[in-house]
């Protein structure tokens, strides 16, 4: 590992019109949660102006049987179904805050081209007889932590992330009626022995009302935005020689989906972990806890987190691997770049978490059972970053270190 150099990792807000079919794919994924717990969902959304498109395969019998006689009329959707989705669209896009001439939760037009999940798929998916539920897909799932902030997450991009929540929290209370929901952040640190220092680079770029790019007004908007940065940086850690770089390109009206189409799964970087960490390829909104893309990435952050918390090791990567219609993993691997700690090898860890009963074997049903994957809870993931957040108060499942004994007890 390299221990001095400069790292940077980017965020964008809930405004960004990716995270804006993000949160709508998500919620798409909670309102059929909420009907059927044991709903499949591929939810995949466009955004453009005045426009949201969504389309994909869905099966929640509450909302849609294509086999329903009764509904056959109504393409196979339950009375008022299709209107529900549209109404949960509409508040996601409300909520993010887009009341603008060119994308309005109102007046926008909306478009609904979810259908029914091909049969071949589900007899791969679902258990039967003495088949246990296999895996949605195959694929390559990372997890990842470290040390270097109190989330266990790269300082990089943890801060990139709060920088623009703070934005978007401002915006909404009013303390910075200027800022418009579309935006992105930057930061560049400093490593020296592999431990960050300094900041070196700021880069920050939010839509803004009208005229805040000269004068007074793209002052104020600047001064804000540094005054921002400050609160969110570790003390010292800014100094004279730090690049600013905030609106760079000038005005930035227009913004949202009406300035640059949105698509869902687009910000899996962003999603994960900033680039200090590989990534498996799957993006995870818009996809029910079956679909490991997403189930197995998290619970892969769970057992890194675990074992950093635990003062096993200062940075752990964990990658599992599935294929389709097979509940069992093919490989876990784990590496902890050379920082275990006395006495722990990577392959004891390996070893410790396969043997863990309640992981269930990590196959997709023991990570949903474990975890409790199978609640409306994904809407509050899909903006500022999956891990190293909390929701409503409360960790994500996948965030909690309740694993750390029975780690320890393992390799003892």
């Amino acid at each position: 590992m390299r221990t001095d150099y400069l790292f940077t990792s980017e965020s964008v807000s809930e405004g960004h019109p990716d995270k804006v079919s993000d949160q709508i794919s998500d919620a798409i994924v909670d309102l059929m949660l909420a009907k059927d717990p044991e709903a499949r969902v591929a939810c995949e959304t466009m955004t453009t102006t005045q426009r949201v498109i969504l389309s994909g395969e869905i099966r929640c019998a509450p909302m849609y049987d294509a086999a329903n006689p009764e509904w056959a009329e109504n393409g196979g959707w339950a009375p008022g179904a299709k209107e529900e989705i549209e109404k949960a669209v509409r508040r996601t896009v409300r909520e993010i805050g887009y009341e603008q001439e060119g994308f309005h939760w109102q007046t926008l037009t909306f478009e609904n081209h979810l259908h029914g999940q091909s049969s071949e798929i589900a007899q791969g998916v679902d258990a039967s007889g003495n088949k246990d539920e296999g895996a949605g897909d195959q694929g390559i799932m990372f997890g990842f932590a470290c040390n270097e902030t109190p989330d266990l997450m790269p300082a990089t991009l943890d801060y990139s992330h709060k920088i623009l929540e703070r934005l978007a929290a401002d915006r909404k209370s009013g303390a910075a009626p200027f800022l418009e929901p579309d935006a992105k952040s930057q930061v560049t640190l400093r490593y020296e022995n592999g431990v960050p220092k300094e900041c070196t680079a700021i880069v920050v770029s939010s839509q803004h009302a009208r005229g805040y790019h000269e004068g007074e007004k793209e002052a104020e908007l600047k001064s804000y935005v540094r005054g921002v940065v400050a609160d969110i940086l570790p003390e010292g850690w800014l100094s004279d020689d730090t690049q600013w770089h905030i609106n760079p390109t000038g005005a930035f009206e227009i913004g949202g989906p009406d300035g640059d189409a949105g698509l869902t799964g687009r910000k899996i970087i962003v999603d994960t972990y900033g680039g200090a960490a590989p990534h498996g390829g799957g993006a995870f909104s818009g996809k029910d806890p079956t679909k490991v893309d997403r189930s197995a990435a998290y619970i892969a952050r769970y057992l890194a987190k675990n074992i950093v918390a635990a003062g096993l090791a200062r940075r752990c990567t964990i990658q599992l691997a599935y294929a389709i219609g097979v509940s069992k993993p093919l490989s876990l691997y784990v590496d902890t770049h050379g920082t275990c700690a006395d006495g722990v090898t990577d392959e004891a860890l390996e070893n410790a978490i396969a043997s863990i009963e309640k992981l269930g074997g990590l196959t997709p049903r023991g990570i949903r059972m474990h975890l409790g994957l199978n609640k409306p809870i994904y809407r509050q993931s899909a903006a500022y970053g999956h891990f190293g957040r909390q929701a409503d108060g409360d960790a994500f499942p996948w965030e909690r270190t309740d694993l750390i004994d029975d780690l320890k007890a393992a390799l003892a």
